[in-house]
């Protein structure tokens, strides 16, 4: 069977015997908050639980490594869309130790493109179009320092208003144990 198929099939049991009703809630998050954090496995219920998040409770939003990379890309108008459409009054921007992107090796990712048949014309075209593949695939070395950057994205966006706190946390994807990097109740009352 097909990891597809076991999906559907789950699924279908899932509807019929009505499990979503314990989940029923609406697009607005009850505790007005989005969480922006890795796309790690570890967090997927580990971070929630260690926050006590519970369904229906924030915006949850995932990239490699929690890091909003670019102020006009994707990431950042899911931000966007959550505060001023979502009613999300607070950011929290959460890391975590041991993260991927902390030994991202970009050679090893483009060697393994053309593994994967992904031409080196494309690669070529690619940095030719002006894009740096090698800055778009690079990760970080110390997770605090990019915890503190994506929240600088963040705040320093001309279209968040200066009133939203923007938190900045790594947590321990064994634990769960969560250290505040940055406090944005501190940076909005400046």
């Amino acid at each position: 069977m097909t990891l597809l198929h076991e999906i559907v099939d789950f699924n279908k049991k899932f509807v019929n015997d009505e499990e979503y009703v314990k989940y029923e809630t609406d697009k607005f998050p009850d505790k007005r908050m989005l969480v922006l954090s890795c796309m790690d496995t570890r967090l997927v219920e580990l971070l929630p639980k260690s926050m006590n998040i519970r369904n229906g409770d924030v915006k949850f939003l995932k990239t490699a490594g929690a890091i909003v990379s670019h102020p006009f890309g994707s990431a950042m108008r899911s931000i966007l869309v959550a505060i001023y459409e979502l009613h999300a009054d607070e950011i929290f921007v959460i890391g975590h130790h041991d993260c991927g992107m902390s030994s991202v090796n970009v050679d090893s990712i483009i060697s393994k493109m053309t593994d994967r048949g992904i031409s080196e014309q494309t690669i070529e075209t690619i940095e030719h179009s002006g894009i740096h593949l090698r800055n778009f695939l690079r990760g970080f070395d110390d997770v605090s320092e990019s915890i503190k950057n994506s929240v600088s994205v963040i705040r320093n966006h001309p279209l968040v208003p200066k009133e939203i706190p923007i938190h900045g946390l790594v947590v321990a994807p064994d634990t769960g144990k969560l250290d505040v990097i940055v406090d944005g109740y501190e940076l909005t009352q400046k």
